[in-house]
């Protein structure tokens, strides 16, 4: 007879293998009025360090400009998920908004059809897991949709890691300003305290004497 142990099956063997842990998706869909504290409180954080650095502050500035922004018409706004967590946000326009000091002649001059990018910010705890690169191309894939030729965004001039981020994608700069400032020794507006000169003493009062008194007229005497 064979061997009955031999077609019993290793205990090692009847351990269940460990399944293969899923890798995260992400996901992207147009943002819901009820997204916005949630997506207000991700840019607060998100941008955070960048405020803390620069001259301007990315948009949106306050809470109540950037509730304004989801009912403005020509706005994009876009959410990025893994799960329920919320990744990355976008904001895009088609036109020159209100909000900016972008020159639309510039562009016509040079026969672009921009798609303006007013924000892109991704978690700081997704960095380097391409959340930035999915994000991108989701908004070329808007752009080439509807016939538009160039992607235009602002980063600050000191923040070194996004300028170097974009420009390995093939952005360049634009003729653009940049923030310049000169020191002025500064001079107060009132003048500093002053001490006084000890105050002068009164002269000495002198004693009047009083007039001498006129002498009495002598009379004539009669002749």
């Amino acid at each position: 007879m064979a061997d009955e142990r031999a077609a019993t099956p290793d205990a090692a063997d009847k351990q269940p293998r460990p399944r293969k842990k899923k890798e995260p998706v992400i996901e992207v869909r147009r943002i819901h009025r009820r997204d916005l504290n949630r997506v207000w409180e991700f840019l607060k954080l998100s941008f955070r360090d960048v405020n803390r650095a620069t001259v301007e502050y990315q948009r949106p500035r306050t809470k109540s400009r950037f509730l304004e922004t989801y009912e403005e018409e020509g706005v994009e706004q876009l959410l990025f998920y893994v799960g329920k967590e919320i990744v990355a946000y976008a904001e895009v326009t088609y036109e020159v908004g209100g909000d900016t000091w972008l020159n639309p002649r510039y562009f016509e001059a040079r026969d672009m059809r921009p798609l303006f990018v007013d924000e892109l910010a991704v978690h700081p705890d997704w960095s380097g897991r391409g959340i930035g690169g999915f994000v991108l191309e989701q908004l070329q894939h808007i752009a080439r949709v509807r016939g538009l030729t160039h992607l235009v965004l602002e980063v600050a001039e000191n923040n070194e890691n996004a300028l170097g981020w974009y420009r390995k994608r093939g952005f360049r700069k634009l003729d653009a300003a940049i923030f310049m400032a000169q020191t002025i020794q500064v001079e107060p507006e009132l003048l500093p305290p002053r001490p006084l000169p000890p105050a002068k003493e009164p002269p000495p009062v002198e004693e009047l004497t009083p007039p001498p008194k006129p002498r009495p007229a002598k009379k004539r005497a009669r002749t």
